[in-house]
């Protein structure tokens, strides 16, 4: 049989199972062999391992490892350690309506890689997994599974429903995430919204907010969705970037006109003020056309038609382009000049409208005066409120006209026939100038996916504008991830945001503990009434504003103390709290044990408007601090090819596939937990984080490309125990000195990339020291030791010694990363004893400082460049078919001099770097006549290179060498394959010395 290497995939592999570990069973090599060379072979000690180069069913036998290594109670453990360092996570919660997704698998990887990683690290772990189990997307996907209407069903079976989704939901997402290997007490140690415990806490800080005057209720325009009846929150929008409107260009005739503008205008008449509005059925509500003071404006003449427009000098041309015609200018003046103005309502005859200054007039589009409807625009309303304009909504919560809209309107739709019929009005007044369908960016409710519109209703707020600089300057002091761009973020949001709306007008969810009274309207919100409420919900939960009678929920006591004399005076109120708000009181009803403090939130990037926005600012009006000490950000998952994932153009990656497998496995292979981890690990995860089935095939060769390596390691410390087996340091050999410098700052770095969460330069690091310093160099090169030199002998312990230190590096530096594979590799491992039961109660690797010599890498870039050189000079890809002669100048010689001190050698550590036969090594001048045993040979190949040579001031300068390639001068050892032997019949000296001894024993 021809000797071939033993790589990485030749181990053989038995296992057994013996209580919790696998056995190691020593086999021999398959395949057939010539009987002469059993008596060599089986003197090489060669790797012994059970543990398997590829799991055959990754899914299934990382199940086994689960049970076997106890990854449910993993977290129970560790909470139960006395620990002086504690690291709190604070788990957002997603949201109980549907199945695990890939978000769900990037978010909850991530926050496990972290919990596992200050685990190793000797820190308590606080992690409990929430659910955000209220609100309308629960509600909408219970009621969409049976059919049922909103307006057909009753409260409390609205809610049970609810629950029963949230609850369903919960269990399959639970299955999904312990599939995945997240560490927490998934049975008694998660938080739910709709607990009883957590619902009267909320009310509680609801209380402490409102006595703090930060929360009100009051009339203004919000957003609402007419697809879900309820008021919306801007973190609630979503905007479609091509939703087309049927805009109007509408004039408005000049009713009274100022002394100034009169001058401008003459004896002209019919002049209007020309207006342009997406929002045709905005007009009918118009109580003012606002202009910009300071800007100029024209009064011009349509060459068309002859009639007369007032709109912004800087828009007559833009607006000239629309109309498809020309505006002759005859006059321009100052905005100002309009002031003290009124124009004639449009389609409200005898209406009349004030001209009103106003900061919000954009000059970017339209015609520089803009329609104001106080019910339907945030800035209108502002408008309202500083010129005492009334507010008056002719809207219903279906985005149905009233009848104060009028007969001709009343009960249309605002975005249907409604607004047509609005622009109809517009034409038969002969105030319509032009129409257009304009495509544009528009709000949508994030969950119907449909329009929502501004109306003005009465609705609880809170004061954010009082709270947000407060929350601004706070968040300066928190570290935030992604740097820079995370936190800039979270203030733009925090900053714009002036008030939250935070009631909603459905049942499945926390009731605003108010009561009105009939008569007056007033709210009745007082500690005592409040205080009574959450007693009631701490025994039976919320549905008992539903369940119990008013006399129950507003007892005598109450109501006197308010004032009042009966409860029959009072109705309860029927607005639930917005779910951003249940969300953002978490830290209060979580986070006890800390103080209310988390050192980490981890979401997506939406969470700016969201999670991180609602819980700083809860926070921040209840006790002037920040949640949280850090927050990081992540993006959202994509479809490989740069596309959002959607359904209907099936590149939805379903991570239960993934890891799992489908049944046509060809299409849908079983990956496992560690690879669906390991992508993660090497996205860029503040960015967007691309998933498909090519990323996914790269992942998983990566980590087989790892698994190869650490199965190496595992074979190689067959018969080592690190208590009697270790060599010291200062016994090892230069190359493996070396390897623990490598190891080291591999070791000082991946523990630094841990610390700032950067994943990538972990996987990164792994990856390079794998492929490039073990597999092509280390390992490599010190086979020949490990395989044919003595067992017991110094260097071939050494070499174990330095890879047992490589393994337990890699194994704890992975094992956040990869659990199942980190704990397979213990499983395995026979160095250890059976009183290690898991990897992660191990701790952290030690890589002890004396490894670090900075003072070895002249050495070993030399070296290195002079092994390069000689790999590129020869044919074969087996060094060991040539010796080669090495002849360096002075400044090369004395360097590797330190490698080799004897001329001629076939066991220096040169030669183990080199790989060759034998290495002889010469000074530049003894070029011509040397007596090595190589020169002596016929030179096959001369060549002359340059190596770096690096200084201890750290300048570089290079110097020269030459080497001399000949064919092999010796004879072929059949057992350590080197060409070293004095005959072919008999092996040669080392190995020689080896079998007498091993024959001895």
């Amino acid at each position: 049989m021809s000797w071939r290497k033993v790589s990485v995939c030749s181990i053989p592999v038995v296992r057994t199972r013996t209580c919790q570990r696998w056995q190691t069973h020593p086999l021999s090599l398959p395949g057939k062999r010539h009987a002469s060379s059993k008596k060599y072979s089986d003197s090489i000690l060669l790797p012994k391992t059970t543990f398997p180069i590829r799991p055959k069913n990754p899914a299934a036998e990382e199940v086994e490892i689960q049970k076997v290594c106890g990854f449910s109670e993993l977290y129970s453990w560790q909470r139960q350690q006395d620990r002086q360092k504690h690291f709190v996570l604070h788990d957002g919660p997603p949201y109980a309506n549907g199945d695990p997704h890939v978000g769900h698998a990037l978010n909850k990887i991530l926050k496990d890689m972290i919990n596992r990683y200050k685990l190793l690290r000797g820190y308590r772990v606080d992690y409990r997994p929430g659910w955000d189990c209220h609100g309308l997307p629960i509600e909408l996907k219970a009621l969409s599974e049976g059919r049922d209407s909103f307006r057909r069903l009753q409260p409390l079976q609205i809610r049970n429903k609810a629950k029963q989704f949230a609850e369903k939901a919960i269990r399959n997402q639970v299955a999904a995430f312990r599939r995945w290997g997240i560490m927490a007490d998934w049975d008694n140690g998660c938080y739910f919204t709709f607990d009883k415990q957590y619902e009267a806490k909320q009310l509680e800080l609801f209380y402490k907010m409102y006595e703090k005057d930060y929360i009100y209720q009051d009339f203004k325009p919000v957003f609402y969705s007419p697809s879900s009846r309820t008021a919306l929150a801007e973190a609630e929008l979503e905007y479609k970037e091509d939703h087309v409107s049927h805009a109007v260009y509408a004039k408005f005739p000049l009713a009274t006109l100022s002394p100034a503008l009169k001058a401008i205008v003459g004896g002209r008449c019919d002049v209007s003020v020309l207006t342009w509005t997406t929002l045709p059925w905005t007009i009918p509500a118009n109580e003012a056309m606002c202009y910009t003071p300071s800007h100029d404006y024209s009064l011009c003449q349509c060459k068309t038609t002859g009639q007369l427009y007032i709109l912004a000098a800087e828009r007559v041309e833009g607006t000239a382009q629309v109309l498809g015609t020309s505006l002759d200018v005859l006059n321009t003046f100052l905005g100002s000049t309009l002031e003290d103005s009124t124009c004639q309502h449009p389609t409200i005859h005898g209406k009349v409208s004030q001209l009103l200054p106003a900061h919000h007039v954009s000059m970017a589009k339209g015609t520089g005066l803009v329609h104001t409807a106080p019910a339907h625009g945030m800035e209108d309303y502002t408008v309202a409120l500083a010129f005492q304009l009334p507010v008056f909504t002719m809207v219903d919560e279906d985005g149905r006209y009233t009848d104060q809209a009028g007969p001709h309107l009343n009960g249309k739709n605002i975005f249907t026939d409604g607004n047509e019929t609005v622009v109809e009005q517009l034409r038969s007044a002969g105030h319509l100038v032009h129409e257009q369908n304009y495509k544009h960016s528009y709000p949508y409710d994030w969950r119907t996916k449909k329009p929502v519109f501004i109306r003005a209703s009465l609705q609880w707020f809170v004061n954010t504008n009082s709270i947000k600089d407060r929350a601004v300057d706070l968040i300066d002091g928190v570290r935030m991830y992604p740097e820079g761009t995370a936190a800039n973020s979270l203030k733009a949001w925090v900053s714009t945001r002036n008030y939250w709306c935070i009631s909603r007008q459905r049942v499945w969810g926390v009731p605003i503990p108010v009561f009105y009274h009939r008569e007056s309207g007033k709210p009745l919100l007082t500690k005592e009434s409040v205080d009574h409420v959450v007693s009631l919900v701490r025994r039976e939960g919320t549905d008992c504003w539903w369940t119990l009678p008013m006399e129950e929920l507003l007892p005598d006591d109450v109501i006197r103390k308010a004032g009042y004399r009966d409860v029959s005076e009072f109705d309860k109120g029927a607005d639930i709290l917005d779910i951003w708000f249940d969300s953002g009181v978490s830290w209060a009803a979580t986070l006890e044990d800390s103080g209310g403090v988390a050192d980490m939130y981890l979401e997506g990037k939406d969470q700016h408007g969201g999670w991180f926005q609602s819980s700083l600012l809860t926070s921040v009006a209840v006790r002037d601090s920040a949640p949280y000490r850090c927050v990081f950000v992540h993006g959202f998952a994509m479809a490989e090819d740069g596309t959002k994932m959607s359904k209907s153009l099936g590149n939805v990656v379903d991570p239960n596939l993934v890891v799992s497998g489908g049944k046509n496995r060809d299409k849908h292979p079983a990956y496992g937990a560690d690879v669906l981890r390991w992508w993660v690990a090497g996205s860029d995860v503040h960015s967007h984080v691309y998933i498909g089935n090519n990323i996914l095939n790269t992942a998983r060769d990566s980590v087989l490309k790892v698994r190869r390596i650490l199965r190496f390691l595992l074979g190689n410390l067959s018969g080592f125990s690190p208590a009697e087996h270790t060599v010291p340091y200062h016994q090892l050999r230069p190359v493996d000195q070396y390897m623990l410098h490598v190891l080291y700052q591999y070791a000082q770095k991946v523990t630094d990339a841990y610390e700032n969460f950067h994943f990538t330069k972990v996987q990164y690091l792994t990856l390079g020291l794998v492929t490039k310093e073990l597999s092509s160099l280390y390992l490599n090169i010190t086979k020949d030791r490990l395989y044919c030199d003595d067992q017991t002998s110094t260097g071939r312990r050494g070499c174990q010694t330095v890879q047992f230190h490589i393994l337990d590096v890699l194994t704890k530096t992975l094992a956040p990363v990869l659990p199942h594979l980190a704990e397979e590799i213990y499983l395995h491992h026979t160095c250890l004893g059976e009183e290690v039961a898991s990897v992660f109660k191990s701790g952290w690797f030690e890589s002890d400082p004396s490894w670090y010599r900075p003072d070895l890498e002249p050495l070993w870039g030399v070296a290195d460049d002079v092994r390069d050189a000689f790999n590129r000079q020869i044919e074969s890809a087996d060094p060991r078919l040539y010796d080669v002669a090495i002849f360096a100048s002075s400044t090369v010689y004395d360097t590797l001099k330190v490698l080799q001190s004897e001329e001629t050698s076939c066991t220096s550590d040169l030669c183990e770097m080199m790989m060759s036969s034998f290495v002889s090594l010469h000074r530049e001048d003894h070029q011509e006549n040397s007596p090595s045993s190589v020169s002596q040979q016929t030179v096959s190949k001369v060549s002359q290179h340059e190596c770096v040579i690096s200084e201890a001031d750290g300048s570089k300068r290079t110097a020269t060498f030459t080497l001399h390639v000949s064919p092999a001068s010796h004879q072929k050892c059949e057992r350590c394959r080197k060409y070293v032997a004095a005959s072919p019949t008999t092996p040669c000296d080392r190995c020689l010395a080896v079998m007498a001894d091993s024959w001895a024993t």
